[in-house]
């Protein structure tokens, strides 16, 4: 089925393509939302606050409106094992009064009090699209606090207007790029890495960390889940940097080679093949200066396997021929996610991201099956319409995506960066599948108005059955 089968806008159908009905074809992506109720893509401010607030003993000052500040507090499940002062939420709260004469002194003002009130280790200072239009020198500012206050205060260039979420990625790398080498590095071990672009939803950076931990190496800094500032500002010291999540952080990746000659490998914690060999991935780059880390790694995997396969054997009999639907975030978890389906057995019959990159979408036709329909940016009326034609079991998205699903009757697993279950790692594997059959194998979708007369996916309960489940 392609973009034809169902009702598309005519500006969409370039960013709809099915796998397999043409190797050379290629999706459009990186574009502007279509207007709507809510922007698809989001904003800079949205992309820059979701990657440098899991930094927790920072302060994050949003300067702008106080509308802007809704997006502050706890957008991500991002846990922390010390400090907690990036839950708070702090504005500037500009008035019209700012707008006609200016908003710096009371960005000054506001960034001095803070800063004395918290004693945090470093501040970011988030311009918003009234600043961009008024002019604040938000550059002027921090320089002048942070001389004052003896700690790194770094205006993150993030308007709305400027772009989408993946340009405000790119204002968040820019500024941890002023963050990284200014601190020493000494005592930093040679088999030493920093994780870059996982925010510790449900904890998972403490799972990673333990694997690589286990495997004898020393991780210098988090960038950004349960992140630190003074880690961040040694990360140059690292051997290799891990990047988990390309489109968040591939930037500062880039950054730290290019100026201190870091090298990178791109990662993947979803599910068994991508979790396993991201760990011997790293293992080869490291084996030349310890040999046993290779042994060290396939021993952690064989441990971790000796209990998880079983499971999913079991498992996999529940869901086998099960169909499912994709929509996350960054396509980088797509690719990990398709996996994972084919271990439990489910056929994966569309997959589409916010903010693939052609590189990402033509790397998703060669994972997928052919047939499966794939789509950037999607919005509710085409996923919709998708969703019905499919007849899909579970739809994985995120929190726009929940309500959709729950109204066409179809089960939903959450993905999104306010989850709090863990599913990196072997143990997140396990938590997956278990939180897929859980939603699957309920007799309640049996009943939705979609199943009426159709035995696609399951047979209608007997009588006496159906008696114990209804009311």
């Amino acid at each position: 089925m392609g973009a034809e089968a169902i009702e598309v806008f005519a500006e969409r159908k370039g960013q709809i393509l099915v796998a397999g009905a043409d190797e050379m074809a290629t999706i459009a992506c990186d574009k502007q939302s279509l207007s709507g109720a809510v922007s698809q893509r989001a904003c800079v401010f949205c992309g820059a606050r979701v990657v440098l607030y899991p930094i927790t003993d920072a302060l994050h000052l949003v300067h702008g409106p106080i509308g802007c500040a809704a997006y502050t507090w706890d957008i991500r499940g991002s846990l922390s094992s010390g400090p907690e002062l990036h839950r708070l939420s702090f504005s500037t709260d500009l008035r019209e009064k700012d707008v006609i004469f200016g908003g710096e002194p009371k960005l000054e003002l506001s960034l001095r009090e803070l800063i004395k009130k918290y004693q945090p280790r470093g501040a970011f200072v988030y311009s918003t699209c009234v600043v961009g239009v008024i002019g604040d020198d938000l550059e002027a500012v921090c320089k002048r606090v942070a001389k004052d206050a003896g700690i790194p205060v770094i205006p993150v260039m993030s308007e709305g207007f400027k772009g989408t979420k993946r340009a405000g990625y790119s204002a968040a790398c820019t500024a941890l790029s002023r963050l990284v080498g200014t601190a020493e590095t000494t005592g930093i071990s040679p088999l030493s890495i920093n994780l870059l672009g996982d925010f510790n939803l449900a904890g998972e950076i403490w799972i990673i960390r333990k694997y690589y931990e286990a495997m004898g190496l020393q991780v210098v800094a988090n960038i950004t889940g349960d992140g630190r500032i003074d880690d961040i500002r040694k990360a140059h010291g690292a051997a290799l940097n891990i990047v988990q999540c390309s489109g968040a952080t591939m930037e500062i990746a880039k950054h730290m080679k290019e100026t201190y000659g870091t090298p990178f490998l791109r990662a993947s914690y979803f599910g068994i093949e991508d979790m396993a060999e991201s760990l011997y991935a790293v293992a080869r780059h490291f084996q030349d200066i310890d040999w046993q880390v290779m042994e060290r790694a396939r021993k952690l995997v064989a441990e971790e396997l000796v209990g998880l396969v079983p499971e999913l054997r079991e498992i996999r009999k529940k869901l086998t021929g099960k169909t499912v639907a994709i929509y996350v975030g960054g396509a980088f978890k797509a690719f990990s996610l398709i996996k994972a389906f084919r271990h439990i057995g489910m056929k994966v019959v569309l997959v589409g991201s916010q903010t693939g990159t052609e590189e990402d979408y033509r790397e998703i036709q060669q994972v997928c099956d052919p047939g499966t329909v794939i789509v950037d940016d999607t919005n509710p009326l085409e996923l919709g319409g998708f969703l019905r034609e499919n007849d899909v079991d579970i739809l994985v998205g995120g929190v726009k995506e929940r309500p959709l699903a729950h109204k066409l009757g179809i089960g939903f697993v959450d993905h999104n960066h306010e989850r709090k279950l863990a599913l990196e790692g072997f143990v997140g594997m396990r938590n997956f599948a278990l939180e897929v059959l859980s939603t699957v194998d309920t007799p309640i979708w049996r009943f939705v108005p979609r199943r009426a007369g159709k035995t696609k996916s399951a047979e209608a309960l007997p009588a006496p059955a159906a008696q114990e489940v209804l009311p």
